[in-house]
């Protein structure tokens, strides 16, 4: 004969187990759903170039800024459960091993090659694409989503590099005078579309309740970080600003109390 105490947790055990399962169930949702949504958004840029819609300039910076906002924004589909930042973590790990296979010609993918080099050669989603795959991996398991630093990270590099290559092309006159490459315009840019995106992106998550923010603290500090980062890719060369403007977001973020 049980005891009633025995019975007792073994109901507890059982109702925490269907919990369980329920969480993963939502998180494997969520997850093709996202990963729905990413492979759709990269193909249709893809799709895009090859038809000569848009350029492959254009496209590598239309996938470089659209990406990271919509993959981040996903993260509110997933429940809070260990397994989903994991299970999120596997989409940006599938464009990275496709940009990986692509880029040493293990795989034919003419749309990524179209889409996301400046020559056309297969090796460059070797570094920029590669990179920032790798990141996106990084700060999704490391952060997640409840860290304005690693939201703040992924958007600077998104909306701010994205915006500095085409605005310093477009607009670009006057050379900073320690590096030649790049421009006044390029460098506000980066600030003012850095700043801006991540400010959104937060103000996102703080909405739907997921992240506390003192926005009298949080706004100038973001400002900040933005402006070393603004620092840091005007001194970076090309490709590799995709590793080292989120790490100056992530040490300028976490020294602030971001």
């Amino acid at each position: 004969m049980r005891l009633p105490v025995a019975i007792k947790i073994e109901k507890l055990n059982a109702k925490n187990i269907e919990e369980d399962e329920k969480l993963l169930h939502n998180n494997l949702i969520a997850f093709g759903v996202t990963l729905a949504l990413s492979l759709i958004w990269l193909r249709f840029v893809g799709y895009a170039v090859i038809k000569g819609w848009i350029s492959s300039t254009i496209s590598r910076k239309v996938i470089h800024i659209g990406t990271g906002p919509l993959f981040v924004v996903c993260w509110l589909l997933f429940d809070e459960a260990l397994s989903a930042r994991y299970l999120a973590a596997i989409v940006p790990l599938i464009s990275t091993l496709q940009f990986g296979l692509a880029g040493l010609g293990l795989i034919r993918d003419r749309a990524s090659v179209e889409s996301m080099s400046r020559t056309g050669k297969r090796t460059e989603l070797l570094r920029g694409p590669f990179l920032y795959g790798l990141v996106f991996i990084a700060v999704t398991l490391l952060f997640w989503k409840s860290s304005t630093v690693g939201i703040s990270a992924l958007m600077i590099l998104c909306g701010g590099d994205g915006l500095a290559d085409i605005f310093g092309k477009r607009f670009g006159k006057s050379p900073l005078p320690w590096s030649k490459k790049k421009t006044y315009a390029g460098s506000l840019a980066m600030l003012v579309g850095g700043f801006s995106l991540s400010l959104f992106i937060n103000w996102i998550f703080f909405v739907a309740g997921i992240l506390p923010i003192d926005w009298i603290r949080f706004v100038p500090d973001l400002l900040i970080v933005s402006f070393v980062a603004t620092l840091v890719e005007s001194f970076s060369l090309s490709d590799i600003d995709n590793l080292t403007v989120p790490i100056a977001v992530i040490v300028t973020g976490i020294f602030l109390h971001l």
